[in-house]
């Protein structure tokens, strides 16, 4: 046998107990060999016969991997002759990722003039969660989510009409879902609209994202909550927007600051129905205030409802779009906090002057979720497990939000929790002699993750602490997170 043959054979390794099937593993393990060079141009590779036995499956299963990158044009065979790595290969094979010494005199790619000015002031997003947790922000309890009801209607849409599902869809989203979600909001929210004002994205950071194409200039003024949302922040960053970090106190935005600042602003981005990262309701006087300054300077507001659906308090405020007699508020929704983050499904609520520029928009290059996906969703929704989704969250929130509370008694005067009425998050503000720093450093040795206040701000703040998540983690996992942080050595300074 030939050496580099000989040299394949002994390369591959196959392993039984994964839940990729063996014939693609081999088909992989050849791919990958042909592709780094380990197999040149023109090269034989064993016959079918010998190379199952030396890997030790089926010839049936060697067949099909060799058949597969015949048909990809890797290999060709030959009648008689054997089959070989194809000539052709040669000249297409991708060239060599050169190593980090290499690159050290490689000039950096001239990026555009405002993402290479914004980037300065992005927030960081790698610590979005991807494992649930004590404290992990932003990931709802997907242990509870209702997947029966969730695969029972994806089967059905799979075995039906396919052209329905499958096809490009609608420009602006898949009407039925468009129509459930203008019931849910007028039921659950208050706001009346109309389904032709509903557009479907790819998440709420596309929304804001095209709400700062259609209505700024670079340059323009964008009133932001401070701490607020970081991912809406990088959004309108990368349209061009200069944001102004606008005071947040128990009633929400501080409209005073933000006129004192900026009185001649395009956007003014908020979140109402529970403030990003404190938690507070904004008050009925300061949504009109708000309301009365966006129609002075002529702009208009971005209104984000992330988890508004989740709140469990004794009298929710309507949302602001609700009482917006002006059409000066566009709602911007998600399912990743109702559903799950991987549906990469948000919506927004346009005035309805606004609609004639959407229509433009969406149907000129604006790719939105897959159809099958906006379809289950509108099924889930109008069968009644969305609303009965929503109303088994509220209590388990309620119920983890409360262990929180009672758990983190003991972390008096060097971290104070703070309550909250809605959601699954809430801040703990940490004492002023503490180092933030230190606690963070010393939770995430002991596999806590504490996502600090300071990562929500545009301009630095007094308040030191953190945002702690209570959605994601079962009530053990919450007690048991509350004594990794009693136990912290800069946390027992005070506590001692």
């Amino acid at each position: 046998m030939k050496n580099a043959a000989g040299a394949l054979l002994s390369s591959i390794q196959l392993d039984r107990n994964s839940r990729v099937s063996v014939s693609v593993q081999l088909y992989q393990a050849l791919r990958e060999l042909i592709l780094s060079g380990g197999l040149r141009a023109g090269d034989r590779i064993p016959a079918t016969r010998t190379l199952a036995k030396e890997t030790g499956v089926s010839r049936t299963t060697v067949i099909d991997a060799v058949d597969r990158l015949v048909a990809e044009g890797m290999l060709v065979s030959k009648v008689g002759a054997g089959t070989y790595v194809s000539d052709t290969l040669e000249s297409q094979r991708p060239p060599q990722i050169v190593n980090d010494t290499e690159t050290t005199n490689v000039p950096k790619p001239r990026l555009s003039y405002t993402i290479s000015h914004a980037q300065e002031s992005f927030a960081p997003r790698a610590w979005l969660p991807h494992k649930a947790g004590s404290f992990v922000t932003a990931l709802p309890a997907l242990d509870a989510f209702p997947v029966a009801h969730w695969s029972r209607i994806s089967a059905r849409h799979m075995r039906g009409e396919r052209g329905l599902v499958m096809g490009y869809g609608e420009p602006k989203g898949f009407a039925p879902l468009r129509r459930a979600i203008a019931m849910h909001l007028k039921a659950l929210k208050g706001i009346t609209c109309d389904p032709e004002q509903i557009y479907i994205t790819t998440g709420a950071q596309q929304a804001f994202s095209l709400i700062g194409r259609l209505f700024l200039n670079p340059g323009d003024r964008v009133w932001m909550e401070n701490p607020g949302a970081s991912g809406a922040r990088n959004a309108l960053l990368s349209e061009g927007a200069e944001l102004v970090p606008v005071d947040v106190d128990a009633e929400g935005i501080v409209v005073e600051d933000g006129l004192k600042k900026a009185p001649h602003f395009r956007l003014a981005f908020v979140t109402p129905s529970h403030q990003q990262p404190l938690g507070h309701v904004m008050s009925l006087a300061r949504r009109f205030a708000l309301l009365q300054a966006v129609e002075d300077a002529q702009g208009f507001v971005v209104e984000d409802d992330y988890d508004g659906e989740f709140y469990f308090g004794n009298s929710p405020q309507p949302a602001l779009r609700s009482i917006d007699t002006g059409e000066r508020v566009i709602f911007v929704g998600t399912f990743s906090k109702s559903l799950f983050p991987s549906l990469r499904l948000g919506f927004t609520v346009v005035p309805h002057r606004m609609i004639e520029a959407f229509d433009r928009l969406f149907a000129s290059w604006v790719s939105g979720p897959p159809t099958m996906t906006q379809a289950i969703v509108a099924d889930f929704m109008d069968e009644g497990h969305f609303a009965t989704h929503i109303r088994m969250m509220r209590r388990l929130y309620k119920a983890r939000f409360d262990t929180l509370m009672e758990a983190s008694e003991v972390l008096k005067g060097a971290i104070d929790v703070q309550p909250t009425s809605g959601g699954f998050h809430t801040p703990a503000f940490l004492a002023s002699e503490l180092d933030e720093a230190k606690v963070i450093a010393q939770a995430a040795e002991r596999d806590v993750t504490l996502a600090p206040l300071s990562r929500y701000c545009l301009a630095p703040i007094e308040q030191k602490g953190f945002a702690l998540g209570f959605g994601s983690a079962t009530p053990e996992e919450i007690r048991k997170g509350v004594d990794v942080l009693r136990d912290l050595p800069e946390v027992r300074k005070k506590l001692v």
